[in-house]
């Protein structure tokens, strides 16, 4: 049982995390990230569980963005027209 609260507990640390190195509050995480708000204030509270396929995503996704972000390479903006 234990070992399910430490995994939510580090499931919520590691997207806190993740947002912080983004820079992003909630808002404009949850819309980077075209998740709703309410479901990122349910993950980060821990009252939902994020699916750990989604987490994973999450990370890749940010990381691969900060890569091309330092290389000067194509932007989330460039691809689908958002900002």
């Amino acid at each position: 049982m234990g070992d399910k609260k430490e995994e939510l507990k580090n499931q919520i640390e590691t997207l806190k995390n993740i947002r912080a190195d983004l820079g992003l509050n909630r808002k404009q995480f949850s819309e980077y990230m075209d998740i709703p708000l309410r479901t990122l204030e349910e993950w980060e509270a821990g009252r939902r569980k994020m699916p750990d396929y989604v987490l994973r995503l999450i990370l890749y996704y940010s990381k691969m963005e900060k890569i091309l972000d330092e290389k000067g390479s194509v932007r989330r903006e460039d691809i689908d027209g958002t900002e």
